[in-house]
């Protein structure tokens, strides 16, 4: 449920509000990975490009994982978060189960031997980044709404999450959900 009194803590879920007309974060939801005095960072969790990680990644084994556009920021660098932190080593934990980063190489190997299963991770090109006060004033132009993060996160469909969040937050914009994205098409 959407609740305007929730800071973006890191966890969190932002989604961008109905009329939000931006072309990176239209109709985003974005987890929180980050929000310190030096900035915040995270991850757009349902735009997809189109391709597998096999895809895009020459010598990465083939793996039914799709890769998202994580942000604007390092869009060209590859970013990932899990649930598999004992398998994936060096990882920071965002919160409750889900992992930022780890060791790419064992994501690789244990994608290959089936021991890394897709619904464990999620990868992104690029990130969400805000300089220091960014965030907080964006909140201020009422550009996001904040959700605590869903428990099965990364079992949702992304295609679905930004109507889904938006239809459970219970406000007067939850009518917009099922507002299509181009009315003109309707």
């Amino acid at each position: 449920m959407k609740q305007r009194h929730l800071a973006p803590t890191k966890g969190r879920i932002l989604i961008s509000e109905p009329f939000l007309n931006d072309s990176f974060f239209k109709r985003s939801a974005i987890l929180l990975a980050e929000n310190t005095e030096k900035g915040a960072m995270g991850f757009i969790l349902n735009k997809p490009v189109g391709y597998s990680i096999h895809e895009l990644i020459n010598d990465f084994p083939e793996f039914d994982a799709q890769v998202y556009f994580g942000g604007p920021v390092e869009s060209n660098s590859l970013f990932f978060i899990h649930t598999a932190p004992d398998l994936l080593g060096f990882s920071f934990e965002i919160e409750d189960g889900i992992y930022y980063g780890g060791n790419y190489d064992k994501v690789k190997d244990y994608a290959s031997l089936g021991l890394l299963k897709p619904d464990q991770i999620r990868f992104f090109a690029g990130y969400s980044g805000w300089d220091t006060g960014q965030l907080d004033f964006e909140m201020e132009e009422d550009s996001w709404l904040i959700f605590e993060r869903p428990q099965k996160l990364m079992e949702m469909k992304p295609e679905s999450l930004w109507r889904e969040l938006l239809k459970k937050s219970h406000s007067e914009l939850a009518i917009w959900a099922n507002y299509p994205d181009d009315p003109s098409l309707n």
